[in-house]
């Protein structure tokens, strides 16, 4: 089996590993980020992380934790096979000789141009999911009369073709997405591997065990969301907003509405949830990658 082919099938494995063990950590980051800002004196739906899980389940049960999975299941396969593929081309590209150890500065480098690549696929995939998970929370908003019920992912997709600009629609929030992926996929490989040679003493990591795997990559999953959650948040408040009345006009008119009427806090709504997820569903995802690619040499 050639590299390419391997990296395919580890990064798919990976991936679906990933979304198995973070989904639902998943859904309550984009309740949070999507909710109304509360009307002056009144709370918002969720106060917190905890409140949303309770009131998810009570209102939905426990599928509502994996409502929108359906897309990104779909398209996990091709996700991390585009993402874990292109690191792969560009580290073969970036070696001055077969084999040899690329450098974590040359890792960062292959992690942006994977996060260039993913995002193509990402962007129409994160708005189908996003539609999804937040449309019980929207449903609440002063806007809940010209609210899309959407019955799974192919309903939304069809919507948005319909009503919303054809392709161009399901490619809403773009540029955030790719404000998202580049720096954070540069910062994941970038610190998995700076993580692993310093575990390993030296450039050699072959002699790592799993437990190695799953502390590089929990942490570098950490490292993805400390450095880029802003424009998650962006990217979402985006993606569910109105076609026919928007709220925004933008990403930069998004951040500056959302900074001045919630503050800096307003552009980390989520970020427990999101953390929470990252160290288990990375630590899954890398694990798998690497065991997957081990085996098949």
């Amino acid at each position: 089996m050639g590299d390419v082919a391997k990296d395919l099938t580890s990064g798919t494995i990976g991936g679906a590993a990933q979304l198995i063990v973070g989904h639902p950590f998943d859904t309550i980051k984009v309740k949070l980020q999507s909710q109304p800002a509360p009307l002056p004196g009144q709370p918002p739906k969720y106060p917190g992380a905890m409140d949303a899980v309770k009131q998810t389940l009570a209102a939905e049960g426990p599928r509502g934790l994996y409502k929108g999975m359906g897309a990104p299941l779909a398209t996990v396969a091709a996700f991390n096979a585009v993402l874990f593929t292109v690191r792969g081309q560009m580290e073969a590209l970036l070696r001055s000789e077969p084999g040899a150890t690329l450098t974590v500065g040359q890792q960062v480098i292959c992690g942006a141009g994977a996060g260039v690549a993913v995002s193509f696929l990402a962007c129409p995939t994160e708005l189908i999911k996003c539609r999804l998970q937040a449309q019980s929370v929207l449903a609440d908003s002063a806007s809940a009369g010209v609210l899309v019920k959407y019955g799974g992912p192919m309903d939304v997709a069809r919507h948005v073709l319909k009503s919303e600009g054809g392709i161009r629609g399901l490619f809403k929030g773009m540029v955030p997405t790719l404000a998202r992926e580049v720096p954070g996929n540069a910062v994941v490989f970038g610190v998995y591997k700076a993580l692993k040679q310093y575990m390993a003493g030296g450039p050699d990591t072959s002699k790592l065990g799993r437990g190695s795997f799953i502390v590089a990559g929990g942490l570098a999953g950490a490292a993805f969301w400390l450095t880029v959650y802003p424009t998650d948040v962006i990217k979402s408040v985006i993606q569910v907003d109105d076609y026919k009345n928007p709220k925004y006009t933008g990403s930069i008119n998004a951040f500056r509405r959302i900074f001045a009427s919630e503050g800096l806090k307003g552009l980390y709504k989520g970020f427990g949830p999101a953390m929470a997820r990252s160290v288990p569903a990375n630590a899954a995802c890398f694990l798998a990658y690497e065991v997957t690619r081990s085996s098949l040499g």
